[in-house]
Formats: structure tokens, sequence, C-alpha cells
């Protein structure tokens, strides 16, 4: 086992810090979307359906290209908002963060939304009939009844994080210490001559991190159905 530099322990840093940050952004947009596909009725839903779910079908290079031709200089958000709050995103760690959370939104969204469809509506309606108003009704009924979905959401999201490459190279790029994550040091290093054996070891670094990740999930869901 090769040992690492401060290179391969700040991309392991900085793929816990964009998954991290990524899931926590994403997780209050993920369970308003999930709310409004699930409980409500409205023009345009099927649209907001197709939005949420495409990062699903296309490829996370052309993801990052959108995001890439939005946020830079010229792209609409960055030349007409950013850009007079002298606010740089780009090549930053901030963009890997926005491409992860982009790419993994779907993921959240579906799990969150499976956990909200098992809520018996007898029960909303119930607790809206006791005056509870919507926002009660969400925090006393919704959340509890759902909660595994919401963790499943957020741990999919983290481990897609983890493992997000396509999108953050175009957006971020690959600078060590700055943007460079797990995937992006693999990728580099498999592209060097002597870089197989550091390859390997942030390969196996790479699956302990997924493992720890779903052995949490699976506690923690076990630690929810015993409460339950």
């Amino acid at each position: 086992m090769p040992i690492f530099t401060s290179a391969e322990y700040m991309a392991i840093l900085l793929s816990l810090k964009v998954s991290v940050v990524a899931t926590l952004v994403s997780l209050p947009f993920g369970f308003a979307a999930a709310y409004l596909m699930t409980f409500r009725q409205f023009r345009g839903k099927v649209a907001l359906d197709v939005a949420v779910n495409l990062p699903l079908t296309l490829p996370p290079v052309v993801i990052g290209y959108i995001l890439l031709l939005l946020l830079g200089q010229k792209g609409f958000i960055g030349q007409h908002l950013l850009q007079p709050l002298g606010i740089t995103l780009i090549f930053t760690w901030k963009a890997a963060v926005i491409a992860t959370a982009v790419v993994g939104f779907p993921l959240m969204v579906r799990s969150i939304r499976l956990g909200m469809e098992s809520v018996d509506e007898r029960l909303i309606q119930a607790a809206r009939t006791l005056g509870a108003g919507w926002l009660d009704t969400i925090v006393t009924v919704i959340i509890p009844l759902s909660f595994r979905g919401i963790v499943a959401g957020a741990a999919l999201m983290f481990a897609r994080g983890l493992g997000e490459f396509g999108a953050t190279i175009v957006v971020a790029g690959n600078i060590p210490g700055v943007t460079q994550t797990i995937p992006l040091a693999i990728y580099e290093y498999t592209s060097s001559p002597d870089g197989d054996r550091m390859a390997l070891a942030l390969c196996l670094v790479s699956v302990l991190l997924s493992v720890v990740v779903l052995l949490l999930h699976e506690y923690l869901n076990r630690r929810i159905a015993k409460a339950d």
C-alpha cells in the first residue's frame, strides 16, 4: 500500500466535504420537490417531474457543460447575478458542490417521494381536521412518517457525491488541493505511467467510504424501524 501524500489526503477530505455540503444544501429543495410531486396537484407538475429526473438521463459531462455555460463569466447567471456580487464559482470547490447536487438530486427526490407516498393520507386529513396548518402537518405527520425515505435520499446523495466525476471535472476542473476529489485523483493517476498503485489505493478508500455509508444507512433504518 503506497503512502499517501498531502494531495491524496486533500482529495479524500474534499470528497467528503463536497458530498456533505451538497447533501445538506439539496435536502430542503429535495423535500420541497418531493412534497409538491406527492401531495399537490397543479399545472406544470409533469414538467417539474421531467426537470427533476432529467439529470438521471443526461450524461454527467453534459450537465457539467450546461452548468459551465450558466455559471461562467459569460453565462446568464454568472454575468448578471454572480459577477456584480463578486462571486466566482467556476473552478472552485463550490462548483463541485453544485455539480454533485444537480447530478444526485433526482436520487434524493425519488427516495423522499417513496417515503411520502407510504404516508396514509387519512392521517393527514385527520391532522387538518384537528386544526393543523400545512406546516404543522408537515412537521408532525409527514416528516416523521417519511423519515426513512429522507434518510435514504440523503444517503444516496452522499454516496453519489463520492463517485461524481463527469460534471465535476467540466465545471470545477481537476486542481489538486482545490477541486480534485477522489475520482479525479484516480483519473489523474491512471493517466500517469507510475500511478497504478496510488490509483488502486484511492479506489480502496472509495470502496471503504461507500461501505461505511451503506452500513450507516442500514443501521439508521433499523433504529427508525425499532422506534416505529
